[in-house]
């Protein structure tokens, strides 16, 4: 579907959901570069900055909140937004539909502050880095939730795979973000700054700065999680060894008395087995006692 938006001193065509002969046509109609075009058809491309004789050619992408809670992958994560522009004319591409340019359009094409089809390619952008702030306050959320539950030592189903799962969304946002910051320091070699791209600059840090924020914060709860997971398992075993040393004297005696001498002179004494048990007890209590004292039992 092709759509123009007026009220702008230049033109501005909006396509969504074009077939591949409709792409073809667009190129061949307004003489747009092959390469780029053909990067248009490909839904998986990450956000990129091409300049050419007569056009600049950008690729955003968009948080798809339609998309899978738990992508592996920047397609399933987000969607594509491909835009052709020079200073007298902007095209814009999306394969699914999208908000963004109807909002942009009805707020600044009867703006006289916007002159050039740069402008709008910033207001763009920035609405596109916007998809991203209601999910990362979402895994934020989630983050201290899981913080709370670690340190108060509350039982969570899978909490291992739910943080990795988090940890993995966060990721992509991180990478996404280092791809976007080349293309938005690009965007000026070739057009004049203005304070829509200064706006746009502005709030992509602040977007790539919480991702840090985010991304660290997992990183330590993961560290956290496996330290008391580590210590937890270590406490087991500090037990179970002072079972067993308990128990190994005990046994040593058991074995010796159960040795098939013909000759054992204590199994004539008429006190003999109460005094092996009472020396079992001490040698357990003594044990424990030594333990006590070092510590290990607290």
């Amino acid at each position: 579907m092709q759509k123009e938006f007026s009220g702008l001193p230049f033109e501005w065509i909006d396509v969504s959901l074009p077939t591949e002969d409709e792409l073809h046509e667009l190129a061949a109609k307004y003489k747009l570069p092959a390469p780029a075009v053909l990067d248009c058809l490909q839904s998986d491309h990450l956000p990129k900055f091409e300049a050419f004789d007569d056009y600049t050619f950008v690729i955003f992408r968009m948080f798809d909140l339609e998309g899978k809670p738990n992508p592996s992958n920047f397609q399933q994560l987000t969607r594509k937004l491909a835009i052709f522009f020079n200073d007298k004319f902007l095209l814009t591409i999306h394969r699914s539909n999208t908000d963004i340019i109807e909002y942009v359009a009805k707020r600044y094409c009867d703006d006289a502050i916007v002159k050039s089809p740069f402008d709008i390619v910033c207001k763009i952008n920035k609405n596109v880095l916007e998809t991203f702030q209601i999910p990362l306050k979402d895994i934020d959320k989630q983050v201290d939730i899981y913080e709370q539950s670690i340190f108060l030592k509350k039982r969570i189903p899978d909490l291992l795979k739910t943080l990795y799962q988090i940890k993995r969304k966060a990721y992509l946002i991180k990478r996404l973000n280092l791809i976007n910051k080349s293309v938005i320091e690009a965007l000026p070699l070739n057009h004049k700054r203005s304070p829509y791209y200064s706006d746009m600059h502005d709030y992509f840090i602040s977007i790539d700065t919480l991702t840090e924020e985010i991304y660290d914060s997992i990183n330590s709860i993961l560290h956290l999680y496996l330290a008391i997971s580590s210590q937890k398992t270590n406490e087991v075993m500090r037990i179970l060894t002072a079972f067993s040393a308990f128990f190994l004297p005990l046994t040593f005696i058991v074995g010796v008395y159960g040795m098939n001498f013909s000759y054992m002179p204590e199994l004539n004494m008429h006190w003999a087995y109460p005094a092996v048990l009472g020396v079992m007890a001490i040698i357990t209590i003594g044990i424990y006692i030594w333990f006590r004292k070092r510590g290990w039992l607290q």
